[in-house]
């Protein structure tokens, strides 16, 4: 016997949306990037933690409305990836404007990081040490003396690292952008489908006069 529909469904699961868990790591990383390597009185710098912030805030606030409006779900999540898309822009720019390399999509470096599946923000920083200790070692430091090695390493952590770091962050963001493409897709197509509150609102009355007339 089938179960009757429910004019408030579950809803409000954010926590175990997979583009809600992707969205907060990114947040996450852009925090400590930014007090990195994004000037302190910078507007950019709270640009893009507000812009990495409004992506998991929106992915939550539209997952708790979705119990009575697949409207605003629908349309939050869409302001989520509006926003996560604004983060990506920014930290192409970042790259761009300091003269480091935006790495290719297929590049093994960001594959490494989607298949690690990390799940903090140390998680990601660890990725990224072991990246740069790799490059580190390929490119070699031989015949320098201890000064200049000092002043390269230096430049190291702050140029080539951040690009590591930057283009870390870029992959996590195509992971997520694509997850929430697919979630508004789905959503589109259940709204499409089934309405909203107002169409389950008259299916349960429907439904619940239906029965009362068959008891009689």
């Amino acid at each position: 016997m089938n179960e009757p529909e429910k004019l408030i469904p579950l809803h409000g699961g954010y926590r175990k949306l997979k583009s809600f868990q992707v969205a907060q790591l990114v947040y996450d990383v852009t925090v400590r990037f930014c007090e990195r390597y994004v000037e302190v009185k910078s507007r950019t710098r709270d640009q893009m933690v507000q812009a990495a912030r409004s992506g998991v805030q929106n992915i939550a606030e539209g997952s708790q409305a979705s119990g009575t409006s697949k409207k605003t779900e629908l349309k939050l999540t869409n302001v989520a990836r509006a926003s996560l898309e604004e983060l990506r822009l920014d930290y192409e720019d970042f790259l761009r404007h300091r003269g480091l390399a935006q790495w290719p999509r297929d590049d093994a470096r960001r594959a490494e990081l989607i298949a690690r599946r990390p799940a903090t923000a140390d998680d990601v920083a660890q990725w990224a040490q072991e990246v740069h200790d790799g490059q580190d070692g390929r490119h070699g430091r031989s015949g320098r003396g201890p000064r200049q090695k000092s002043i390269e390493s230096t430049r190291s952590t702050v140029s080539t690292y951040s690009e590591i770091a930057a283009n870390g962050v870029l992959a996590l963001l195509a992971v997520v952008c694509s997850l929430l493409n697919r979630q508004i897709a789905s959503l589109e197509t259940a709204f499409v489908e089934q309405g909203g509150f107002t169409e389950r609102l008259y299916r349960v009355r429907s439904e619940k006069r239906s029965h009362r007339q068959t008891a009689k």
